[in-house]
């Protein structure tokens, strides 16, 4: 290039060298967020579709607007991504691919699960600034059903990590988002609402998730009525809260509802019902009923097992549910390798930096200082305090002893669309 082209000219330049599908490409690939991108173009079924990107990836290469970090990652130079997309608001279907790159992102969504592993944690690191490029920049092209979805994966995203701070903003702008778009009467401010109150309860701000959760409730019954699954996940996040403030006599009949309710849509195989039993259970075990605890637990537990495989989080907890409650009734050769197992499969699963890591920590030290092994138990205690510190601050009310599960809700509903031809980012 001569000197005297400006920045503009020189790219004006090469735009005009490319071919159309070069020039589409490129357009699309500058509503990718300002990061690596991962792009997969061997994963596309249509042969025909997939010839068309490797030359044009092939082409905007040879003109160095495209930069090939390493096989299958991308990345725009910020004034070559800002000229793709100055060129994109020139097309007139800009909206139509924006659509539909903002559809791509929400299947993506769609498969992080709310307590992503590790496997799914560094499976999902990389697409996920892409995900929070479409939340923050691309949310009017998401459909009303598709709305909450990438907020939602966002949080989960994060607080499956205990990663709370990150995913508070995000549930924060989901529940404002839809607010503002569908209005206070729709199921998916419902689902707005439990998923930010299940992260405040998370934190210790109770009184914070207690008005959320009556909110989120009360609505969910207005516009479905009173025997759909999703009251009964309510119910239940209302009954967590209520029993982590030791309000028992408040938590136990909207456990008991939930149980039953849950029994009665969704039959008695599914992972819901096994939360029920669980969380009814630490309720008894909680006030001293432990002959009523004990059957729900092992209940819980063998239709975790038999639902979920070995290899979950839930059956962790579980595991360690049961094992507080042979602790408590002074079964400690019952409770060690109970624990034992738990803390091995949460490390394994969620990796060291975890909270559930430090409450199984914790428990274990119980066990360790009851049946008179103190130096094992200090070990633990202090290992489980520094990585409560680390987490959750200095100032978290809870003192764990058990873990109850909650959950959140998704979305009611999830369409599939595939209104663009792309490179997958399996």
């Amino acid at each position: 290039m001569r000197y005297e082209y400006g920045i503009a000219e020189a790219f004006a330049l090469s735009w005009e060298q490319l071919d159309e599908n070069a020039q589409g490409v490129g357009c699309y690939l500058s509503l990718y967020a300002l990061a690596d991108i991962p792009l997969s173009v061997e994963a596309i079924e249509d042969e025909e579709t997939q010839e068309v990107w490797e030359k044009a990836i092939a082409e905007l290469r040879k003109l160095h607007l495209l930069q090939r970090q390493s096989k299958g990652i991308y990345r725009l130079h910020p004034l070559i991504r800002q000229f793709f997309q100055m060129k994109l608001d020139e097309l007139s279907e800009a909206d139509e691919v924006k659509t539909a790159f903002a559809a791509q992102a929400v299947e993506m969504a769609k498969r992080i699960p709310q307590q992503p592993n590790r496997e799914d944690i560094f499976n999902l690191t990389p697409r996920i600034p892409h995900l929070a490029e479409v939340a923050t920049h691309l949310s009017q092209y998401l459909s009303d059903e598709d709305l909450i979805t990438p907020f939602t994966g966002l949080g989960w995203f994060y607080q499956g990590q205990g990663l709370y701070q990150q995913a508070e903003p995000w549930l924060q702008q989901c529940e404002k988002v839809t607010k503002n778009r569908l209005g206070l009467e729709h199921p998916h401010v419902a689902t707005s609402l439990n998923n930010l109150a299940g992260l405040y309860k998370s934190t210790g701000r109770y009184s914070d998730a207690e008005p959320l959760l009556q909110q989120a409730l009360s609505l969910i019954k207005r516009l479905v009525g009173d025997n759909h699954p999703d009251v009964a996940l309510s119910m239940n996040n209302l009954a967590l809260l209520y029993h982590a403030t030791g309000r028992y006599s408040e938590a136990e009949p909207l456990y008991q509802q939930a149980l039953s309710l849950w029994k009665r849509s969704l039959g008695d195989n599914h992972p819901n019902v096994a939360l029920s039993m669980n969380n009814l259970a630490l309720l008894y075990h909680a006030t001293g009923r432990y002959s009523e605890a004990e059957p729900l637990y092992l209940q819980a537990l063998e239709l975790y097992k038999r639902l979920l495989g070995d290899n979950h989080p839930n059956v962790a907890l579980s595991m360690n549910n049961l094992a507080l409650l042979y602790h408590a009734t002074g079964r400690y050769s019952e409770a060690e390798p109970l624990f034992q197992q738990a803390l091995s499969l949460i490390k394994r699963l969620l990796g060291d930096n975890h909270p559930d890591v430090a409450q199984s920590l914790n428990n274990l030290a119980l066990l360790y200082h009851a049946t008179g092994r103190y130096s094992e138990a200090e070990l633990l205690y202090q290992q489980s305090l520094s990585l409560y510190k680390r987490l959750l601050g200095d100032n978290h009310p809870d003192k764990v002893f058990k873990r109850s599960i909650s959950l959140t809700i998704a979305p009611l509903q999830q369409i599939t669309r595939n209104l663009y031809p792309t490179a997958s980012n399996n």
